[in-house]
């Protein structure tokens, strides 16, 4: 099957088809999404080899006899081994030695197959076409952020960086009736987030203020320095961004205030796919160019480029 593999360098080459193994099912990829975190794979994050690429929609086309056979999934990417301490206090996401989709010891989706374990799996609605549910888990990562710490209806948050991520985040803060800001560098980027009630600005524009809460998603070390300087006393900064390299930190910028850091990487799936097919979410105007597989390695550098949003990859494969 083709794929864009990472050994070294990226290639779009011929590789053995997935094999599902024990309690795993084959997936047919329908439509993959470039995230910036391949982006940072590709510079090194992670160190990871094999296929690239974690977020998919796609159909169950085995084992045979699986009872999902030909219906339309997507999938959560972390690959738990559900014995050790940590999966078996209901942390499978953080398991010692689990693998993940596309970033860690697990073929991912820029392919015409993928295997993954049928517990991962959820079934997309009818309702919801291809272009939408790819989105399914930055969506559920933007959601992840309110399990960090709910905030307060009312609190006046800002979300830093207008990516896809980051507006995701805002919208999904919206619908919690907050008052939210979101700061970028692209005014065609932060238009998108105005249907939703978010109050865009360019970063240089940014009103004078402390917010309750800072969502930083910007996806460069940048946007840490925006938010510890925004975030009130005793406030809450959550990072989502993963990138290759340090961040030097003033430890007084956090001690002082008595600010506190919260990661959140993952998030939930069903709600996810609830918002999805309730149209409370719809993620397709941020699709920036939809290319085939076999022109992976221009989509990769199309991902890249200033201002760009989802690039997705038409992974259909024929039938064999």
């Amino acid at each position: 099957m083709l794929a864009l593999h990472l050994d070294g360098k990226i290639e779009l080459k011929e590789v053995p088809q997935s094999l599902p193994g024990p309690g795993e099912v084959l997936i047919r990829v329908n439509l993959a999404g470039i995230c910036g975190t391949d982006l940072e794979v590709l510079r090194g994050y992670h160190d990871f080899r094999g296929i690239l690429g974690h977020e998919f929609v796609g159909v169950v086309a085995g084992p045979p006899d699986n009872p999902r056979l030909g219906r339309r999934v997507v999938g959560e990417i972390n690959v738990a081994c559900g014995r050790c301490d940590l999966c078996l206090q209901g942390l499978g996401r953080h398991c010692r030695e689990r693998g993940v989709l596309g970033l860690k010891g697990k073929d991912g989706a820029f392919a015409h197959y993928l295997a993954l374990p049928e517990a991962n799996l959820h079934e997309v609605a009818p309702g919801v076409d291809d272009a939408a549910a790819v989105f399914t888990e930055p969506l559920a990562a933007a959601l992840g952020v309110l399990q960090v710490a709910p905030p307060d209806h009312g609190d006046r948050v800002l979300v830093v960086g207008d990516g896809c991520l980051g507006l995701l985040i805002s919208w999904v803060l919206a619908l919690q009736g907050l008052e939210v800001h979101l700061a970028g560098h692209h005014p065609e980027n932060l238009n998108l987030a105005r249907p939703y009630g978010v109050l865009p600005f360019l970063e240089k524009d940014l009103p004078p203020g402390d917010y309750s809460m800072v969502v930083e998603a910007s996806g460069a070390p940048g946007g840490l320095d925006l938010a510890l300087a925004r975030v009130r006393p005793r406030g809450l900064v959550v990072l989502k961004s993963t990138y290759l390299g340090a961040f030097p930190l003033d430890p007084a910028r956090v001690v002082v205030p008595e600010v506190l850091l919260g990661g959140s990487r993952c998030g939930p799936f069903p709600p996810a796919l609830r918002l999805l097919e309730r149209g409370w979410v719809d993620p397709r105007p941020l699709i920036s160019h939809t290319l085939p597989l076999v022109r992976g390695l221009e989509a990769l550098e199309l991902a890249g480029g200033p201002g760009v949003l989802k690039v997705l990859l038409d992974c259909g494969a024929e039938e064999t």
